[in-house]
């Protein structure tokens, strides 16, 4: 229980940044997995609309905040990484 005024309007902001990033982090996920389901099933077309978005999600999660930049880098990496393995 918050004490005093100021910690009351922390927890509310506090809560209010978790639920957005909750909500980035998400989004992010879900074009990963759409992007590595792709990439599982070897289909070229579908990696090449998808990794695209993927590689987006991740800078933007990234940018505000929500992941580190090296895990988003990790991220990528391992992403373009496992796509470039189809074309060979």
């Amino acid at each position: 229980m918050p004490n005093t005024k100021t910690a009351k309007a922390r927890d509310i902001t506090n809560e209010r940044n978790r639920e957005k990033n909750v909500a980035v982090k998400s989004r992010m996920k879900t074009f990963v997995k759409d992007a590595m389901t792709a990439i599982d099933a070897k289909d070229k077309d579908r990696v090449s609309k998808t990794l695209p978005v993927a590689l987006t999600e991740i800078d933007k999660a990234v940018t505000k905040g929500v992941i580190h930049a090296n895990s988003g880098a990790r991220k990528k990496s391992t992403l373009q990484r496992r796509a470039a393995a189809l074309n060979k």
